[in-house]
């Protein structure tokens, strides 16, 4: 890489006089622009001249990606402050308003460390809340089971309770119907009874009658 050397106006006017002269007339009659930040671009090395045309001699180069200060522009030229304090003149086309990549390099790798940070917690989030919901999950699927068992337990002793209740309907429609056997039987047999009594009942009276009047 070229070694940058510094520019030397008073060198410059005694060898180029004319030039020297045109060059004090465009600082005189030109503004000076506000000072601007600008960085190198992340081309190849960039050489730098004496002057805003490609007519000046190459005073040195400027590294991909080095800040410089933007002084002003002429043309497709433009005079920069190097980081030593040298103004000298680049083509405009070889500067850019953001930072090189060998600057930027760290703060992206910072960036993306950030993010992957960020998105480590997120994910680390993600599964606690979701190893959470999992646990609920499989709390409430437990207790569904266990609630399903009571109901198949409490179905079985309803349906127990219905064959019991059955059974003793049925042995209560025995029962009752023996009752009213035996109701129907000792109903015949008071019947009869009263029917035998009231035949014989009167014949015995008669009889008792006929004996009592014998003896009178």
């Amino acid at each position: 890489m070229p070694v940058f050397r510094p520019f030397s106006v008073s060198r410059f006017t005694l060898r180029y006089p004319v030039l020297a002269a045109c060059m004090l007339g465009s600082l005189w009659t030109t503004d000076a622009s506000a000072e601007e930040v600008r960085w190198i671009s992340d081309s190849l090395t960039t050489y730098v001249r004496s002057g805003p045309t490609d007519g000046y001699r190459i005073v040195g180069s400027l590294a991909s990606g080095q800040k410089v200060e933007l002084l002003r522009s002429q043309g497709d030229y433009s005079q920069v402050r190097s980081e030593n304090g040298d103004s000298v003149w680049i083509a405009t086309r070889d500067l850019q308003s953001v930072p090189g990549q060998a600057e930027r390099l760290p703060q992206l790798e910072q960036k993306a460390a950030d993010l992957g940070a960020e998105l480590k917690g997120i994910d680390d989030t993600w599964k606690t809340r979701v190893q959470g919901m999992q646990e609920t999950l499989d709390s409430r699927k437990a207790l569904i089971d266990e609630l399903q068992a009571a109901r198949s337990d409490l179905d079985s002793q309803l349906t127990q309770a219905q064959a019991d209740l059955r059974e003793a309907q049925a042995q209560l429609g025995d029962e009752n119907k023996q009752v009213l056997m035996r109701y129907m039987v000792y109903g015949s047999s008071i019947g009869g009874a009263g029917l035998l009594l009231g035949l014989v009942l009167p014949t015995m009276l008669r009889v008792r009658r006929k004996r009592n009047d014998g003896w009178v």
